[in-house]
């Protein structure tokens, strides 16, 4: 088992990760997690944990993971909003087809109000990205 492990392990937070190097090479042949570093994804930092050097390998390992779960992040990000466009299209079709009045009426204002942010956000977005292909005129 121990042969299978990575040498590093990332226990992921809320805007990164902690930073582990895994070690089975001891006596009691126990999988041992020694903390090294603590990531923050969102401003890129790396604060090695305690009085730790990080070597080169390390940082190289600790950049790629960030990489890695950059791309994760984003492909999460768009899935997300793939979701969202189908359960629009089902709200569509409940709100057309089997949705009661009372029903109706409770989610209507909200669903509108949520519906026009986005349009608007939408359409203003699409407006300087057209700007901006013509040169910004």
């Amino acid at each position: 088992m121990s042969a299978d492990l990575p040498e590093y392990y990332f226990r992921v937070r809320e805007n990164g990760a902690f930073v582990f190097r895994v070690d089975t090479e001891n006596r009691q042949r126990r999988i041992e997690m020694d903390q090294i570093a603590v990531v923050n994804i969102r401003n890129g930092e790396i604060k090695p944990h305690g009085q730790r050097q990080l070597s080169d390998q390390d940082m190289a390992e600790i950049k790629s993971w960030m990489a890695a779960r950059a791309a994760t992040l984003a492909a999460r990000d768009t899935d997300d909003i793939h979701r969202a466009i189908d359960h629009l299209n089902l709200t569509a079709h409940w709100a057309n087809s089997r949705a009661t009045d009372e029903q109706l009426e409770d989610i209507t204002d909200a669903l509108l109000l949520a519906m026009h942010d986005l349009r608007s956000v939408l359409v203003r977005k699409k407006a300087d990205r057209l700007i901006k292909a013509r040169g910004g005129e």
